[in-house]
């Protein structure tokens, strides 16, 4: 069985249709580089397509019905958008998850120090990385500075043509002897990861001989405080986080393929949210679930692991059917789901880590993972074959183009998704997702037509009754 690229398939319609749902994309992947701007992004694009948030409809003491589409957010990094379908929630939903976190490196709470007339902030990574590809390029810094009263500062510094952007440096190779015998995983090490952001002094006061102390340091408060009115103990309350600095390009002399930071596993949250928008009617209740945390665990108040989920169901089926927690529980053990993440594209130059039979390529569709996990299928959801025929029967009729692969050689190494957290409500769950090339490295490459087909494929799964 061997799928095939599908490129060659298109008409001019859909390759149109193509090209404006991935330039729609890339627009989604500037504006949102972290979890915060992804749910920002994500109510401004549902408020426009008509979607209300439960808060109002539960002040108001109001009632849902068919047709009503409403969403949820938890702590501004977490966000549930709902379809109200004809048929009774508790009768199951059909959900479309994904995780808006991606790796990256965070600014730790007491940052801001100079050594040797460089000025640095502090940092600790985030989720899984190879710390050796992320010193010495271009940086932004995004996040939010939160003050004691309460008010909030967005930072974006690094993404506009004007801005200044950051670096992580490196040992120059004449120097580099040492450093270059040591292993991967230690050629850079955590702790050396620290941004540099500041060189030139605060401005001597007039009569004194005597270099202030940590000059170049406090020039750098300065600037942040005449730009954020923020003082050196705001960091406390700050999450800043450092990603690559620039825009998602066209990838390939033949623009066939994305280049951007961030694509795992926004290239499924994005391409899920799509499909849950254009989707206006169903049967059953839709939903698009785009989580935090995944890359860390799936832990904390707004990673998977979380009650915001199963609470904001508790809402939707008091709204719609009347309060009942035994509806809750078989609302969503009736449920579907596609945990929408990515899989580990075939890379022909480093063939020795995959097994070729079971591998997603680059242009054959929508990939599904029946398994994750690692070794023995350690950590997995599995998923029920009589679940892999009915998305078999409902991709075919849908002209939808699909692959099935596995992460990679058994017993070379694995990975998971948030699957096995939802399946833990009884509901059927399976990966499915887009194929990246460079996964977790700071720019991912995506084939445009395994965009495409993920949207339709997400939006034929809306749609299954």
């Amino acid at each position: 069985m061997e799928a095939k690229n599908v490129w060659a398939t298109y008409n001019e319609n859909q390759i149109q249709e193509l090209n404006e749902i991935n330039e729609r994309y890339k627009t989604c992947l500037n504006q949102g580089k972290t979890e915060r701007e992804c749910v920002a992004l994500a109510v401004d694009m549902a408020e426009r397509a008509g979607y209300r948030n439960i808060e109002t409809i539960l002040a108001k003491g109001t009632s849902l019905k068919a047709g009503d589409k409403v969403y949820a957010v938890c702590m501004s990094k977490m966000i549930a958008l709902f379809r109200i379908g004809e048929k009774p929630i508790s009768e199951g939903m059909n959900i479309l998850g994904a995780h808006i976190d991606s790796p990256r490196i965070d600014v730790k709470q007491n940052p801001l120090y100079e050594n040797e007339g460089l000025a640095y902030l502090d940092t600790h990574y985030y989720g899984g990385i190879k710390k050796y590809q992320w010193v010495a390029q271009p940086l932004s810094l995004h996040g939010v500075i939160v003050k004691k009263d309460g008010s909030a500062v967005k930072v974006t510094v690094g993404e506009e043509e004007s801005d200044p952007v950051f670096v992580i440096t490196d040992l120059l190779i004449h120097l580099a002897q040492e450093q270059m015998e040591k292993k991967a995983s230690k050629v850079i090490e955590g702790e050396k990861l620290d941004l540099l952001i500041g060189n030139r002094p605060i401005e001597q006061v007039e009569g004194l001989d005597k270099a202030e102390k940590d000059a170049v340091k406090k020039h750098v408060m300065e600037i942040l405080k005449e730009k954020y009115e923020m003082e050196e103990e705001d960091f406390y309350s700050a999450e800043l986080e450092i990603v690559p600095a620039g825009k998602a390009r066209d990838c390939g002399i033949d623009r066939s393929m994305v280049l951007s930071y961030g694509q795992d596993d926004r290239v499924c949250a994005f391409t899920s949210l799509f499909a849950m928008l254009d989707v206006e009617q169903a049967k059953r209740t839709g939903c698009c679930l785009l989580v935090d945390k995944e890359e860390i665990g799936s832990v904390g108040a707004t990673g998977m692991h979380s009650k915001f989920f199963e609470n904001t169901v508790a809402e939707l089926v008091a709204l719609t059917e009347g309060e009942s927690e035994l509806k809750v529980r078989r609302a969503l053990a009736r449920s579907k789901m596609l945990s929408s993440d990515v899989s580990a594209a075939y890379d022909p130059m480093f063939a020795e880590a995959f097994e070729k039979r079971s591998s997603a390529f680059f242009a054959n569709g929508l990939t599904f993972n029946k398994f994750t996990g690692s070794r023995g299928k350690s950590g997995s959801n599995d998923a029920n074959a009589e679940y892999l025929g009915e998305l078999r029967r409902v991709m075919d009729e849908a002209g939808v183009a699909y692959q099935f692969s596995e992460l990679g050689r058994v017993d070379i190494g694995g990975g998971g998704t948030i699957a096995y957290i939802m399946a833990n409500y009884g509901m059927e769950v399976i990966d499915s997702g887009v194929a990246v090339l460079n996964m977790h490295a700071p720019y991912e490459v995506t084939s445009k037509a395994d965009i495409y087909e993920a949207v339709k494929g997400y939006r034929a799964f809306l749609k299954l009754d």
